[in-house]
């Protein structure tokens, strides 16, 4: 059952419109680079759209009918939009589901430090990383800090072609016979993931402060370009991702390199399947969780209760709520996991079972099941929702594949699928495949983009 590779079907017409989601696209990935980043771009375009605040809305008593588009976020890191359909919202919405975060660094709270006359912000990976990637890589810091009368200033260094990047030093290789020896998880440990950020000492410091000039200086800089104390280091909330914009990869053009496709490449693309509808049959809705990385935790993550709470405010809204009813409306709901796919690497493919991996250039993938070895964590769609979403991609000429995550006991991974699931809700895995996931700069295919796009449009009117 090998699928045809997806760019050999396209017309003029459609390679047009294909380059210009990869457009749109690699500029949400510039804009993009934290949850935070994500959920103020989702908000641009949304409203660009007609989307309104369902917050506006109930404050002013105006009550939601088919046709109102709408969204909500919660602490400006999760966000979920939906737009009303013709149908009974209890007889079940149509989601799409993704995750906003991406591995990455995160600056600790007691953070600045010199050591001989280097200064250095200490960090805390986040997410799955091999941490030997990070190393002797441009960096930026994203982020905002927030004072104790709170106000916010908002932090984007390393980014713009006149800015300073940040870094992380690597032992030189002619003194590195013993690290060479070791594991790949001890080569860099983590608490080495330190980034430079200074070594010009202040001049004519009084003598308690001249054994850290250089860390004095980078103060000064902080204090006068964001008016912060170091005590603010305390409530803020920096991000070091990879400096740098999202390139097309390939003599021929077909990819796009960049940081954070895991799992923006799957959020952009829902949104935009999203903002292209006319009124749905069912009632749309596009959810973009926070925390995915780190098992969908805390209050932002798909585990919390802002999902259940923002479709409580939605039914309220509409003038038809009730208990009975939201439990209905998410029992009856279909859903898309729109999450990535480990794409087959054939420099790697030892990990890989090829009758079912997925495989850059042939469509959105469909993950029947995710998990680790023996499906633990997984969410296992049933073979009559498999069915229905292939028929719903045949009848719409997307391009799709099936696949798992590697060789069964080579490892695994989850999504926010069985979390949707304990609803009761129908899911399945759908996203596109990736190369050298997690990894600072990653790879995906245009035509998996746009099959991705078109497949997200698909399910939203037909599931």
């Amino acid at each position: 059952m090998e699928r045809r590779n997806a760019w050999l079907s396209y017309t003029e017409a459609e390679e047009k419109e294909l380059e210009q989601v990869a457009k749109a696209y690699r500029n949400f990935l510039n804009v993009g680079k934290t949850e935070r980043e994500c959920v103020t771009q989702i908000i641009r375009e949304a409203r660009a759209a007609g989307y309104e605040s369902l917050e506006e809305k109930t404050a002013k008593g105006e009550k939601l009918k088919a046709g109102d588009k709408v969204y909500t976020v919660g602490m400006k890191k999760i966000i979920a939009l939906f737009h009303i359909g013709q149908d009974d919202i209890s007889e079940g919405m149509n989601i799409l589901g993704a995750h906003i975060d991406s591995p990455r660094l995160d600056v600790k709270q007691n953070p600045l430090y010199e050591d001989t006359d280097l200064a250095y912000l200490d960090t805390h990976y986040y997410g799955g990383v091999k941490k030997y990637q990070w190393v002797t890589l441009p960096l930026a810091i994203h982020g905002v800090v927030v004072k104790k009368d709170g106000s916010t200033a908002e932090v984007n260094i390393g980014e713009d072609e006149d800015d300073p990047i940040v870094y992380i030093t690597d032992l030189l290789i002619h003194l590195a016979g013993k690290q060479m020896q070791k594991k790949a998880t001890e080569v860099i440990e983590g608490e080495n993931l330190d980034i430079l950020i200074g070594s010009r000492p202040l001049k004519d410091l009084e003598d308690d402060k001249k054994k850290e000039a250089v860390k004095q200086n980078v103060l000064n800089i902080l204090k006068e370009k964001y008016d912060m104390e170091e005590e603010d280091f305390l409530s803020a909330e920096l991000e070091i991702v990879p400096a740098g914009k999202a390139r097309e990869c390939g003599l021929d053009r077909s990819m796009i390199a960049a940081y954070g496709q895991d799992d923006r490449v799957c959020a952009y693309t829902s949104l935009l399947a999203m903002l292209g509808m006319d009124i749905p049959k069912h009632t749309s809705c596009c959810l973009f969780t926070d925390k995915e990385e780190i098992g969908s935790v805390g209050a932002t993550g798909m585990q919390s209760r802002f999902f259940e709470n923002a479709v409580a405010e939605l039914l309220d809204a509409m003038g038809c709520y009730s208990d009975l009813r939201l439990r209905r409306t998410l029992k009856n709901s279909s859903m898309l996991s729109s999450d990535v796919s480990a794409g087959y690497d054939p420099a790697y493919g030892e990990a890989f079972e090829k009758k079912n991996a997925a495989y850059l250039g042939r469509g959105i993938v469909l993950n029947k099941f995710t998990g680790a070895r023996g499906k633990s964590g997984s969410n296992d769609a049933n073979a009559e929702y498999v069915a229905r979403v292939r028929n719903i991609f045949d009848s719409h000429e997307v391009a799709f594949q099936t696949a798992e995550l590697g060789k069964v006991d080579v490892g695994g991974g989850g999504t926010i699928a069985y979390i949707a699931a304990l609803y009761g809700m129908e899911v399945i895995d759908s996203g596109v495949a990736v190369l050298s996931m997690h990894a600072p700069w990653e790879v995906t295919s245009k035509a998996d983009i746009y099959e991705a796009k078109k497949a997200y449009k698909a399910f939203l009117l037909e599931a």
